[in-house]
């Protein structure tokens, strides 16, 4: 049988086809994503959910004129393979190529660039408001999943379509009842009695004219129910049942598992992990479920992220004390405060780039009030393959200036745990941040060790440049610092700083060097020097970090290396920053801080 795929260069080609044609297509195309994404790795089971459902839409809807967002748009790659961007997807997710996401910049078919949940509906509103104002006769149609749709912005969005009944926007509701992990909450229940049969009383008390369910893999059931739906007025709301990982019987089997696989084999699905380094992640998970044992008050809190964040074994140990709320970090974060008013000692995993959602409640209903709640915030700095959306930028500057927050950043697996410990002792809110994946090989302690609040730790005494570095910059800036003979200090804490050595380093050297992953602009490097502006003490320094700009997908140690943030990036970046000379000045070791700070640094701890 010849390639119908072959012929459908954009979404055009599709409508010379008949119905049956358009089920050819779809088994080619699922066939197409498994091969392409075994080879790069990327959103797996969410694509092969939705399949027939793009082909259908783009089949009966005019795009792009027509405008349609896909809600999170982990269920993109379909989309992108029939809008033109076939040979690119070889490319995807890797440094230079396409994005995992849709983007306005890549193509035009990409309306409304997604990557974090539940903004579709805003987005489709203020579309469709935007054509009635430019007297544009065009459809506006969000796709969004069962799992983004428990999210509180969803239903602003809703409850502000209503208000203008024939407004032409269509939601098509993806129930696959997933997001991630299992969806939860009372949606969920609501979803499934409509299945059963019952009215749908949520979605026509928002005023939305409801249709369905209609089987999503059915593409003789979605054409004319999507066709009936292009030729309504008003709010439209579609309920379409799909399956995660549709037409693979891994992925099926396994939605989670296969949610965004590494590169694998089709035909054996994607193998055990082989043990390696312990990454972050599991330093928490090992962390919490241990404070947990010895202490009824400590409880997990996650929104949406079980298995990303390394919750799945708390929640198997603590059942009681495991709280999934949905995709709804704004809910997460003062649920977390409501528990900390009570006693409770509440620990929220959350990623960087999704605490920027619940900012509002992090300064008002936790900050403000002192409550007791630690924020593990997982994914800080390079993610990746994800690109700009979840690249954990700029936690440092955003939460650096939240008064009574202490801020930490571990420079190793070991000191991560510490963090943690430290900052469930403290008495007030606390953040630890910590990178993707593993660090340099420490092997955490099992006994719990609370750190000196705001002391940092110096790892070498070199001439001439002090290198204050921050979490995961601390194993590089080493590196260079022994070829530079400088002095390395860990910092450890963001906030508070130890001023005290800050200005000590910076009166015996020449040369003060920051060095963080994430951005300068307002970064940790801004508070030293705003520290030691306000002390009145002048000195050559260099900020190291991120620019002023959004860091682009690509493998973690290559986009380091391209900002100038591995070992040799850093040593070149100070070294055309120094002069030579004949005598350097020394910091004396004598000095106390540095004796009681080299001590402790070569494990010779109280």
């Amino acid at each position: 049988m010849d390639s119908l795929l072959d012929l459908i260069k954009f979404p055009v080609d599709l409508k010379r086809l008949t119905c049956e044609q358009l089920v050819q297509v779809a088994s080619e195309l699922r066939e197409f994503l498994l091969s392409s994404i075994a080879k790069t790795g990327g959103h797996l089971a969410s694509n092969l959910g939705v399949v027939e459902l793009t082909l259908a839409l783009h089949y009966v809807f005019d795009t792009p004129d027509d405008r349609i967002v896909w809600d999170v748009g982990h269920q993109s790659y379909p989309h992108k393979v029939i809008t033109g961007r076939r040979e690119q997807m070889s490319g995807l997710r890797k440094k230079g190529g396409i994005s995992g996401f849709p983007r306005r910049d890549e193509s035009p078919y990409d309306t409304f660039g997604t990557a974090h949940s539940s903004t579709s509906i805003s987005a489709v509103l203020g579309m469709a408001h935007a054509a009635r104002l430019q007297r544009r006769q065009r459809h506006c149609i969000a796709v969004i999943g069962d799992g983004a749709l428990s999210a509180g912005l969803a239903y602003e969005a809703m409850n502000n379509a209503a208000l203008d009944p024939d407004m032409p926007l269509v939601v098509i509701l993806n129930d696959n009842d997933m997001s991630i992990s299992p969806s939860v909450g009372a949606l969920k229940r609501h979803l499934a009695n409509l299945l059963g049969g019952e009215p749908a009383v949520l979605f026509g008390a928002l005023g939305f004219d409801y249709s369905g369910p209609v089987d999503g893999h059915d593409i003789s059931a979605l054409l004319p129910a999507l066709t009936r739906l292009r030729n309504r007025r008003g709010v439209q709301l579609l309920h379409v049942v799909t399956r995660k990982g549709c037409g693979f019987p891994h992925a099926e089997a396994d939605p989670v598992g296969y949610h965004a696989p590494a590169k694998f084999c089709p035909r054996d699905g994607v193998l055990p992990a082989v043990a390696g380094k312990l990454t972050y992640t599991q330093v928490f998970s090992d962390w919490l479920c241990d404070e947990a044992e010895r202490d009824p008050r400590v409880v997990g809190i996650t929104p949406a992220m079980r298995e990303g964040s390394g919750l799945t074994t708390f929640q198997q140990r603590f059942p009681d004390r495991y709280f999934d709320v949905g995709i709804a970090e704004q809910h997460a974060v003062t649920f977390a405060g409501g528990l900390a008013a009570e006693g409770m000692r509440p620990v929220v995993a959350i990623y960087s780039t999704f605490l920027q959602r619940g900012y509002d409640q992090l300064i008002h209903d936790i900050a403000i009030q002192q409550l007791p709640v630690i924020f593990a915030i997982d994914r800080a700095g390079v993610v990746g393959a994800d690109g700009a959306t979840h690249m954990g930028m700029f936690d440092i500057a955003y939460l650096r200036c939240i008064p009574n927050l202490v801020v930490m950043c571990p420079a190793d697996e070991n000191e991560c745990r510490q963090m943690l410990h430290t900052a469930l002792e403290h008495e007030g809110p606390a953040a630890v941040r910590y990178p993707r994946g593993s660090g340099p090989g420490v092997l955490p302690l099992r006994q719990m060790a609370a750190l000196p609040l705001g002391k940092a730790q110096i790892c070498r005494i070199g001439r001439r440049i002090a290198i204050l570095a921050f979490g995961s910059m601390v194993a590089p800036s080493l590196a260079a610092g022994i070829r530079l003979d400088a002095t390395v200090v860990n910092m450890r804490f963001i906030k508070p700083l130890d001023v005290g050595l800050l200005q000590s380093l910076a009166q015996t050297h020449e040369l003060v060097v920051t060095v963080e992953e994430g951005c300068v602009a307002g970064g940790a490097g801004s508070a030293c020097l705003e520290s030691l502006a306000a002390a009145g003490i002048a000195v050559k320094t260099l900020q190291l970090g991120f620019p002023d700009q959004f860091v682009e997908h690509g493998e973690p140690a290559e986009l380091l290396a391209a900002y100038g943030l591995d070992a040799s990036g850093i040593e070149n970046a100070i070294a055309s920053r120094v002069t030579p000379v004949v005598e350097a000045r020394f910091i004396e070791e004598n000095d106390s801080f540095l004796t009681e700070n080299t001590r402790i640094y070569r494990g010779e701890r109280p």
